[in-house]
């Protein structure tokens, strides 16, 4: 199965301008593959294919149209294209909303994937990575890299440079367990499980009032101005950083649930169609999409079974007397009248 490991890499400042200088080319890139698509949609309703630009390449960069080092990378570029592409027509097939793909800005375009590892990027027995165009950048290992690298990405972060690497690890199951256990997400609660217990929700969102005072010094700043940018990279580290929170907290309760239980069962939720109106700000802070993904991740590697629960009535019925009891999504708390069971 693939694993993804991420560690911090610290370039100089001489391999921070050719690092930014290749995300800016690869941007330029991305934009020229979307016009030409565009362009022919609109004008012949005709869908260019991936491989009708992929041979375009070589003639690109022989022109110096396009100047990015890795000619894997660029034909990377041009997945993501037709990936969107491919999005945009499936929403169309469906009869969804379907917004027209959009240009890049060069500043939000903030990683660059190399496909095949040792073409363009090796990790080096300094430990030092390999990347064409910048060189050889220190990267702080703080954990070994497992399994087989595949491919390497490179990402510019709230001002801080991270490397990827894609692995292909082998699955490694824990010993059998015989308990099961059934999972209820919530808000008040981020889960109760099935034996009573409880994962306490820890409102990331609490740092909101940092997030309010970080965007009010932005909107304060003078538009292109040093200030401006500075303010900008501060929020970016503020956001960063609950996301890492977030992370590091849906992971370790994941692996706790998949640690201890060999069968668990969990409501097969529409989380997208329930975050709106007031309930989108809280959903979105707990993560429940993040978490179930991490859940089903851990539970692969380690021979775990999880399955999805259809969640019609399941928080309405009783699990003490199958009584059905009505209450809102917000309503924190189960209270049977009928046999008096009371519940988190």
């Amino acid at each position: 199965m693939r694993r993804t490991f991420r560690y911090r890499i610290y370039p100089n400042r001489v391999q921070t301008t050719a690092l930014d200088a290749q995300l800016g080319e690869a941007c330029r890139l991305y934009n020229a593959a979307l016009q030409e698509r565009r362009d022919a949609w609109k004008q012949a309703r005709h869908s260019v294919s991936y491989y009708e630009q992929a041979s375009q390449l070589k003639a690109i960069r022989a022109d110096g149209s396009v100047d990015l080092a890795n000619f894997s990378a660029c034909q990377d570029v041009l997945r993501r294209v037709d990936k969107t592409f491919k999005a945009f027509f499936g929403r169309v097939k469906a009869g969804r909303k379907a917004g027209f793909p959009r240009f890049q800005s060069r500043r939000r375009y903030d990683s660059l994937t190399f496909p095949s590892y040792g073409d363009g990027c090796r990790l080096r027995a300094n430990g030092r990575l390999y990347l064409q165009g910048a060189g050889e950048i220190k990267v702080k290992l703080h954990r070994p890299v497992d399994g087989e690298i595949k491919t390497v990405s490179v990402k510019r972060e709230a001002g801080q440079w991270y490397a990827l690497f894609s692995c292909e690890v082998e699955v490694s199951p824990l010993p059998v367990s015989i308990e099961a256990v059934g999972i209820d997400l919530g808000l008040a609660t981020f889960a109760v499980l099935s034996d009573g217990s409880e994962i306490a929700n820890p409102r990331f969102a609490r740092k909101a009032a940092a997030v309010r005072r970080a965007q009010r010094k932005v909107a304060r700043r003078a538009r292109r101005s040093n200030g401006r940018r500075k303010a900008v990279v501060l929020l970016k580290r503020i956001h960063a950083h609950i996301a890492n929170r977030r992370s590091d907290f849906h992971h370790k309760a994941a692996r706790a649930l998949v640690n201890r239980f060999g069968f668990i069962a969990v409501e097969d939720l529409n989380v997208k169609g329930m975050a709106n109106g007031m309930l989108a700000r809280p959903i979105n802070d707990a993560g429940w999409s993040m978490f179930l993904q991490r859940l089903d991740d851990k539970a692969e590697s380690a021979g775990r079974q999880v399955v999805r629960v259809n969640p019609n009535g399941t928080t309405q019925r009783c699990s003490g007397c199958q009584a059905v009891v009505p209450k809102m999504l917000s309503q924190g708390r189960h209270e049977c009248p009928a046999c008096g069971l009371r519940l988190s």
